[in-house]
């Protein structure tokens, strides 16, 4: 029997991926930018990024003002909605009613690669102090609650498995007993988080969050909150 070689793997898309960078840039940028400050964030000549930004303001994932600068566009929400849709779906009764109920921004976080990807957010009525969480903010596991969180869904031996190469920390073995993750000052100056872990049937575990600059609750009763909204957004799941 004749044995044929292997295919090499495929090359990737240099087009494609220069697209999604572009959209990264814009997503992370506080201000529109202009096409010229958009190619050299991207490291590429400007006609090379307006052809790019052509095909994306096509499909509107971006948009250009009055003035030519470019900024996400409505495109992009249409895809954010796709995004592990059930999940968002089962969690946002449940962080609007944390939010209102704590006065504190209610968020779910989910792990990806490295990192903490902020899902979806909700704010509270009528509160301006609180601290805002964006969704598609990023931050590494290894820092703040939502990632010590996802990482005590595990044991030491499972996330070494799972994760190889990212520390297990030791707060996160403190966090399966004590039912909740805290943290302080680690990802953003000043900002304290709680948060605990949602279990996503066939897929890596999430995490429900609320962050603020300072509270006069005791930590044990929002913990204790957020693992009951947790286990209601799990029954929803499945």
């Amino acid at each position: 029997m004749t044995q044929t070689a292997a295919s090499p793997p495929a090359s990737p898309s240099q087009t494609l991926s220069r697209g999604i960078r572009a959209l990264e840039i814009l997503a992370e940028a506080q201000q529109p930018l202009t096409i010229a400050e958009l190619a050299d964030a991207m490291g590429v000549h400007r006609s090379v990024a307006y052809r790019i930004l052509r095909t994306l303001e096509d499909h509107s994932l971006l948009v250009r003002d009055a003035g030519g600068r470019v900024q996400p566009g409505p495109g992009l929400a249409v895809l954010a909605r796709g995004v592990s849709r059930d999940l968002q779906t089962a969690a946002l009764p449940e962080l609007t009613q944390l939010a209102n109920a704590l006065t504190m921004s209610a968020f779910v976080a989910v792990w990806d690669h490295a990192e903490c990807v902020t899902l979806v957010t909700v704010e509270p009525r009528h509160n301006a102090a609180t601290v805002v969480q964006h969704p598609g903010s990023r931050h590494p596991i290894s820092a703040g609650a939502p990632g010590i969180a996802i990482q005590s869904a595990f044991s030491a031996e499972q996330w070494h498995a799972a994760a190889p190469g990212i520390p297990y920390r030791a707060e996160a073995a403190e966090a399966r007993s004590r039912g909740y993750a805290a943290s302080h000052d680690e990802v953003i100056p000043g900002v304290s988080s709680l948060a605990v872990p949602i279990r996503v049937p066939g897929g890596r575990p999430a995490a429900l969050a609320v962050v603020y600059i300072r509270d006069a609750q005791d930590p044990e009763e929002v913990g204790a909150a957020l693992a009951a909204s947790a286990a209601r957004i799990e029954s929803q799941l499945g």
